[in-house]
């Protein structure tokens, strides 16, 4: 630390103490000792430059190393100079634009130009986002090890770089996990970040030949985290009025701190998702064209899903929030962020035509579903309509989904059973029902309503999970584990003002011990208060129970007495204005 080489906190970094930065010169050591034996970086020099197909394709590893170097070193001048945010995305356009012209393409389009943009947007979006996810400890080199794992397994040729730089990874997170003694800076993050966009481009260039969409959509799944994440930042804080540019405290590891989880859970956590990626990456290329949605479908779901519920949660205090609502956003944005009626209907397009598909899948084995292929897709829009005309119909628009409740799955099954009779009969009138099965409506049936009530239950979901994570204040027990108990429970963890944590319940009857009560346990009786209060740190205990017994208040007046417990009583009124 003598020579200042060190990341220092401040406001908008998430790391609270002095810690020596340029790891990454140490992952860059790791990669180049091998690559100069391997790049024939020696005949370089020889080589003549006047025929560039042969001289790329003889030193395309050298090109590889050079590229990499350049923006290491682009990396390393920001560790120490700080460049501005259009300075270092030219140095980015810089290397992307040198690697693409040693002739290494996405080959997703047929047009060269196009194909080359897209090449060079690939790396500098990709070199950013691992730039980005450098968030919190461990959390860039985790990620960038899981992914590497899985592109090792994946790519033919071209691995020795990938290969060195998980064992780099895998050295380096020793020291970077939290509570990390050491941290990669930009140097190491872009580093980390063209290696894998490179080995995206290597695997879409082998692959692209045979299968186009596996080509496409392999490279984007491994590497969906760091994309989504990027994703949500950049677009929360251009919606915000803020610049995109600027570094803050609102990415996604920093989102699942504020629901509550601590720094080693929200990295393991998205150690889970990268983790998710790969796996379904993997099976992606052991599947044929006609299996692949099965697969991918539910990811991207997922992925979409998660995204929107991460980029709800608060990050900024109610004073900032003022100063955002004082910017002048676009009343569509407006309408976009707060009717989540639009969301549900795109929602539901993709979940009704994934459940008719799947119950394809289901139905008929691969040599046949190939030869029904076709009927499923001159039926799609007919099914998609009527079912849409059945959702409509039956108000499934107008429920909130934040409390799911028994009614709402009733409506769920009637609109999903009405769907599924509409279809059948406008596929009747339309298709004489020719070539059609029955039971790949009936499969169609359960598994829209099933898909419909795990869409709408994740958003309820969520709701609980973001807000039992939140609670802070005051830890208590519920005396009365009923029905006024589960109420006060949920005005707590919705009403944050409040300032309780609730523990859990006790009561009298023996049969509710060790049961819950709205994922609270149920820990004893009035008997058991004294220890609990010991065990569990409880500051005071809320009574439930609309009518107590003279004799147990008493009781429990003389137990909160001894143990310095608060003792308040929870009920509802009503009163004329």
């Amino acid at each position: 630390m003598t020579h200042d080489f060190v990341a220092k906190p401040s406001e908008d970094r998430w790391h609270k103490r002095i810690t020596p930065l340029y790891g990454g010169v140490a992952i860059y050591l790791s990669l180049v000792s091998p690559l100069l034996f391997t790049s024939g970086f020696i005949g370089l020099p020889q080589a003549s430059l006047h025929f560039f197909n042969h001289f790329f394709a003889k030193y395309s590893d050298t090109f590889f190393w050079l590229c990499m170097t350049w923006f290491f070193f682009l990396g390393l001048w920001d560790d120490f100079n700080n460049l501005t945010p259009h300075s270092k995305l030219i140095g980015q356009i810089i290397g992307a634009a040198a690697f693409a012209f040693a002739g290494f393409r996405l080959n997703w389009f047929s047009s060269l130009t196009i194909d080359t943009i897209v090449t060079m947007i690939w790396i500098v979006g990709i070199v950013n986002a691992f730039n980005l996810i450098d968030n919190m400890d461990g959390l860039c080199a985790g990620t960038g090890l899981i992914t590497t794992l899985f592109f090792i397994q994946l790519l033919h040729h071209g691995t020795i770089s990938v290969l060195c730089l998980s064992g780099a990874l895998a050295g380096f997170l020793v020291y970077n996990f939290n509570p990390a003694s050491i941290f990669m800076g930009d140097c190491g993050s872009m580093l980390i970040g063209f290696t894998l966009a490179a080995a995206g481009i290597n695997y879409s260039a082998a692959s692209s030949s045979h299968d186009i969409l596996n080509s496409i959509m392999v490279p984007v799944i491994i590497l969906s985290f760091p994309i989504m994440d990027t994703f949500i930042v950049t677009s929360v804080r251009i919606l915000s009025g803020r610049k995109a540019s600027v570094g803050g405290k609102d990415h996604t590891s920093h989102r699942l701190v504020s629901m509550g989880f601590s720094e080693r859970e929200s990295v393991l956590i998205l150690y889970g998702v990268s983790l998710s990626a790969g796996v379904t990456a993997f099976f992606l290329t052991k599947n044929d064209s006609f299996s692949a949605p099965a697969i991918v479908v539910p990811f991207i779901l997922a992925i979409l899903l998660t995204g929107i519920y991460v980029s709800q949660i608060r990050i900024y205090d109610k004073k900032e929030f003022s100063v955002l609502r004082e910017k002048k956003i676009p009343r569509i944005l407006t309408n976009l962020a707060y009717r989540w009626q639009s969301f549900f209907v795109i929602l539901d397009f993709f979940l009704i035509s994934f459940s008719y598909y799947l119950a394809y899948r289901l139905r008929f084995d691969n040599h046949k579903f190939v030869l029904f292929f076709r009927v499923f897709l001159s039926s799609l829009p007919v099914v998609i309509i009527c079912k849409f005309a059945s959702f409509v119909y039956l108000d499934i628009y107008k429920t909130l989904w934040r409390q799911i409740g028994f009614s709402d799955l009733i409506d769920c099954f009637k609109a999903s059973l009405a769907g599924s009779i509409l279809s059948v009969t406008c596929v009747t009138y339309l298709f004489r029902f020719e070539s059609f099965s029955k039971g790949v409506f009936i499969i169609d049936f359960f598994l829209t309503f099933g898909l419909l009530i795990m869409g709408r239950g994740s958003f309820s979901l969520f709701t609980y999970i973001s807000s039992k994570k939140q609670l802070k204040g005051s830890k208590i027990m519920i005396y009365g584990a009923g029905k006024c108990g589960e109420l006060l429970i949920r005005e707590i963890m919705a009403n944050q003002d409040l300032q309780f944590n609730p523990v859990g319940f006790i009561d009298n009857d023996p049969d509710k011990k060790k049961k819950k009560v709205f994922g609270f346990k149920v820990f004893g009786n009035l008997d058991d208060l004294q220890q609990l209060a010991e065990i569990h740190n409880i500051a005071g205990v809320i009574v439930s129970i609309r009518y107590i017994d003279a004799e147990e208040l008493d009781k429990l007046y003389n137990l909160c007495r001894h143990n310095n417990l608060f003792l308040k009583k929870f009920g509802l009124t009503l009163s004329d204005f």
